[in-house]
């Protein structure tokens, strides 16, 4: 499908003037983006149908891919580029003498996720269409989405995050599609017509979930799979019984808000509800689906495959249950089979704290159906595994105790794969998180390392650099991205260094006329910029981080004239409305700022961004510009990481642990590029065993560091009295959780070298060019292939029944 310059002006010019009746030289940015977004939505209906079509003929082997969150950042320029028509329209809007940027910033970034589970779930759904996998996302369209992050007097605030405010442009409702979710009321079971038991609801109350469908456009390959996400809504037969508002927003709650707050036990079944609104509405489709192919059941799993994204989708399992059970007649053998061999499992923690649980009682009363399904899965998993195993290790992996249902054990008991997110993550999941289940079922378990699309955060994000990696190694790294290993044959051309530092250059410069613009402060484009872009947390350690500053700022106090590197520290991060520690570090780090920012003994040394409502468009901005990449997680608490490759893609060095996938990136960087620090996972866990770390005698002893804890309750810090204390006990005296005390004399003399380094203009830009040219191994297409490998086939059920995927290139 070809489109010329002229016919482009012609055609999205019709498609503004039938939308909006009036010329379009009076148009708005948002209305030329509404008119743009339909001409792209109708170029691009042919492909949509047709591939659709081509699956629904062929009977082809589809994935769906439940998740919580999709982060997709704007869809716009994305859809152009991989539609193969970016410069056309870009042209052709230029000569109609419209701006295109303008056009493509008026495009809402959805905050339908948190931030990494939610945006590698987006990568995937780019890498499925661009390799040509038939594949589906599954989820739920989130009114608000997470919230729009402001700061008033430095602390976080919270307000709604109304994207749908002028409409989704991407997206077409499809009510014939949708279907009924139950929850609570009454079960009993009667003694069914073949003598099986069948249950009879009472006093359910029932959602109608309805689909709205978003194309997956592939990178130019003609393929456009799914993105469903659910909205729940009152049942038009159902509409009667609805008297309030208050009883009709119980059920707009539903799809309300991404995470609502569950530090309370309302909060935590609105959660439940979400969970199975999307689950159960996505598994009905699924079926209804398949039943059109007439194919008996037992041939299910070589049709479907189901991957759940972390806990949150983990009841499709006994909802598949159901369905084949109550609603197909199966036996429980035969119906457990299909749904093992149907379910994969990404886990996405380490944390024990962090697993999935819901009370018993919550799940009786909101889901009756699902619990006495899950109780029986959970009775006959107890009751097999005593035959081999002890009952201590046994009852270890039960999916119903202490008075909770566990999701992860849930997940892992139904699947036939389950994936850690990075090698070390696996590890750990293997020897201690989840070691009791991989003693059971050792090969279920294995490694998929996360991936970005190389086409958003190299080609979108970074043009120039595109530009550059274009005219040296041809464009064949967009579709293979191993072949970027091509550009270290560059590493010693003078010429393409200085390009390389030209890029780097004019991206700092776009983001500093951002940051002036946003935050009216100045910055120094030829400072050293040092990024730290990731949800807050306390074991991603931005408190590190800001210990790190207060040493610098101490430094420069201490001696205005001395030699020091200038650098602007880059902070990117939202705290969960109920974490109260994490927007604590908030207030601080934005009180760290105003204090530096405006010393003028400081200058231009040293600056501090804090960057509002931090998302996927954002990121887009800061990486390429990006000098140091912090990922200073303590060792063995990151699953992964993904904002560690789109920094090394655009050329950024790392500042690390050797944590998540940062000890891949090691791997394939060389730890020559990487300025490594702090404790290993063995280190800390030793620690843990043997109770012999002590944060207050590393404060008591450790001159340096104990003046810069002081300035947390001193006073040398304006307006923290209340975070400073509380964050200065946290660390001193209830002996940092995280080791961020412990670990600071090496972080400091690892940013030391740092300074060294970039004194030295052209190792820097040579160490840059050999991170960009190793990324290849974390796209998401290879990670996509590997998957592929598991929850595609059949086989290791079924000997025989596996359907060979015709990948692009050897995995």
């Amino acid at each position: 499908m070809t489109l010329t310059i002229e016919q482009f002006k012609e055609e999205f010019s019709q498609t503004f003037e039938g939308l909006y009746a009036f010329d379009l030289a009076q148009s708005s940015p948002i209305q030329q983006y509404t008119a743009l977004g339909n001409f792209l939505k109708f170029y691009s209906s042919d492909n949509w149908n047709n591939t659709n079509q081509e699956y629904l003929d062929k009977q082809v082997k589809q994935v769906y891919y439940f998740s919580m969150e999709f982060l997709p950042g704007r869809m716009l320029k994305s859809n152009l580029l991989n539609l193969g028509i970016l410069d056309t329209v870009r042209s052709g809007l230029k000569e109609m003498g419209l701006e295109f940027e303008e056009i493509v910033q008026a495009e809402v970034d959805p905050a339908l996720g948190n931030g990494g589970l939610g945006r590698l779930a987006s990568c995937f759904m780019d890498s499925i269409a661009s390799l040509g996998i038939p594949g589906n996302g599954n989820g739920i369209r989130y009114r608000y989405g997470l919230f729009q992050q402001k700061f008033v007097d430095g602390y976080q605030v919270e307000l709604p995050e109304n994207w749908l405010r002028n409409g989704n442009v991407w997206e077409v409702r499809k009510e014939n599609k949708a279907v009924l979710v139950r929850f609570g009321g009454q079960i009993s079971l009667v003694k069914g017509a073949a003598g099986n038991l069948k249950p009879v609801y009472t006093q359910t109350q029932n959602i109608l979930a309805v689909p709205y469908d978003t194309g997956m456009i592939g990178y130019q390959n003609d393929v456009i799979n799914n993105l469903r996400l659910w909205s729940a809504e009152i049942p038009p037969e159902e509409e009667i019984h609805y008297h309030t508002i208050a009883e009709r927003e119980q059920v707009n709650q539903i799809t309300e808000v991404l995470y609502p707050d569950d530090s309370n036990y309302e909060g935590q079944v609105l959660r439940l509800r979400q969970e199975y609104f999307f689950t159960s509405a996505g598994i009905q489709s699924i079926v209804r689906y398949y039943k059109q192919s007439g194919l008996a059941w037992q041939h299910f799993p070589d049709k479907i495959a189901v991957h759940i994204n972390d806990t949150h989708p983990a009841l499709c399992i006994p909802e598949l249950m159901r369905i084949l059970l109550d609603e197909e007649n199966l036996s429980w053998e035969q119906a457990w089979e299909i749904t093992k061999k149907t379910m994969s499992y990404t886990n996405h923690t380490i944390l024990q704290e962090a697993m999935e649980k819901w009370p018993v009682q919550m799940v009786q009363d909101l889901l009756p159906r699902i619990y006495q399904i899950i109780e029986e899965i959970n009775h006959r998993h107890i009751e097999k595994k005593l035959l081999s195993y002890t009952p201590e290790l046994t009852y270890r992996t039960a999916i119903i105790a202490d008075g909770y249902v566990k999701m992860a054990n849930l997940a892992i008991i139904g699947s036939h794969s389950i994936n850690g997110v990075a090698q070390l993550h696996t590890e750990i999941l293997m020897q201690d998180t989840l070691k009791d289940f991989y003693q059971m079922y050792p090969a279920k378990f294995n490694n998929k390392t996360n991936g970005i699309t190389q086409r958003r955060w190299l080609h979108l994000a970074n043009e120039g650099l595109t530009e550059l990696i274009d005219e040296k190694i041809g464009t064949t790294w967009k579709t293979s991205p191993s072949e970027l290993k091509l550009f270290k044959a560059f590493v010693n051309d003078s010429a393409t260094l200085d390009r390389l530092a030209e890029i780097k250059l004019a991206n700092k410069k776009t983001l500093a006329a951002y940051i002036k613009q946003k935050f009216n402060m100045q910055l120094d484009p030829t400072a050293l910029f040092d990024v730290q872009i990731k949800r807050l947390h306390a074991y991603k350690r931005q408190l590190l981080n800001a210990l790190h500053i207060l040493d610098r700022y101490l430094q420069i106090k201490d001696n205005p004239e001395a030699a020091i590197q200038p650098r602007v520290f880059i902070f990117g991060a939202k705290a969960a409305p109920s974490y109260v520690y994490a927007k604590q570090i908030i207030k601080l780090i934005n009180a760290i700022a105003d204090l530096v920012n405006h010393d003028p003994v400081v200058g231009d040394k040293l600056k501090v961004v804090f960057v509002e409502n931090y998302g996927v468009s954002l990121a887009e901005l800061i990486i390429p510009a990006a000098e140091v990449s912090e990922q200073i997680s303590l060792a063995g608490k990151e699953a992964s990481g993904t904002s560690n490759m789109k920094l090394m893609l655009n050329g950024a060095l790392t500042v690390a642990t050797l944590d998540g996938a940062n000890v891949e990136i090691r791997d394939f960087v060389g730890e020559e590029n990487m300025f490594l620090f702090g404790l290993n996972d063995q280190e800390v866990y030793a620690f843990y065993e043997n109770g012999s770390y002590h944060s207050r005698e590393i404060y008591e002893n450790n001159p340096r560091l104990h003046r810069i804890l002081d300035t947390l309750i001193d006073g040398t810090i304006p307006n923290i009295e209340t975070e400073g204390r509380v964050i200065f006990d946290s660390l001193v005296y209830y002996n940092d959780e995280y080791f961020v005390l412990k670990d600071f004399d090496s972080y400091v003399a690892a940013q030391e070298k740092v300074d060294q380094l970039y004194q030295d203009a052209r190792s820097w830009n040579q160490k840059s060019l050999l991170n960009i040219a190793s990324s290849g191994p974390f796209s998401a297409d290879f990670t996509i292939k590997r998957y592929a490998e598991e929850i595609w086939k059949t086989s290791f059920f079924t000997p025989g029944a596996y359907q060979k995927i015709h990948l692009t290139e050897p995995i």
